[in-house]
């Protein structure tokens, strides 16, 4: 298999094959996120409802996807706290008695494969998916796995990362596959 495309999301950076092509100074994710996808150019009005892991993985993917045709390519995405950011945002709207309002748009985000399921739809991706919850990040894994989906002849090329975010602590490590 051959690695192309690797992007790095982490400490207020995104670096992509080994440059960094965007930086700023924010002190907290959604505010980086913001910046990123404007000063970017990239234009998908339904980033702005996600939660801060999905915006994560998908500001990773759009590094690498680009707008070529990606109906073929699969997904194969890990972490370790899962979507437990967003879980525990909408445990707090249930706890609150004065502001009990659990919302119906934050408890969409309660599930860690919906980020490459917004990544799916924004690429019209036709393939297999799937996403891990493993105590730590394992390349190996992942690509034993994307190597099962190519060899099977589901997919073209998988696009694999890691994309962990806990509170105000994030990175993403995601790179294509292809035979």
């Amino acid at each position: 298999m051959r690695k192309t495309g690797i992007c790095i999301i982490e400490h207020s950076k995104i670096i992509v094959d080994k440059q960094i092509i965007f930086e700023n100074q924010a002190e907290n994710f959604s505010d980086f996120a913001k910046e990123a996808y404007k000063n970017l150019g990239i234009n998908y009005p339904k980033f702005h409802k996600m939660d801060n892991l999905s915006k994560l993985a998908f500001l990773a993917s759009e590094m690498i996807l680009k707008n070529e045709d990606h109906s073929r390519t699969a997904l194969v995405f890990a972490n370790t706290s899962s979507s437990l950011d967003t879980d525990s945002k909408y445990q707090e709207s249930i706890n609150s008695p004065e502001n009990y309002f659990p919302s119906p748009a934050v408890f969409v985000y309660t599930l860690p494969n919906i980020c490459v399921g917004e990544i799916s739809i924004r690429h019209k991706m036709q393939t297999e998916n799937a996403f891990f919850v493993l105590d730590e990040f394992d390349e190996n894994f992942l690509n034993l796995y994307a190597g099962q989906v190519l060899q099977s002849g589901k997919a073209e090329k998988v696009l694999c990362g890691w994309v962990e975010l806990y509170q105000e602590s994030y990175n993403a490590f995601v790179y294509l596959l292809t035979m």
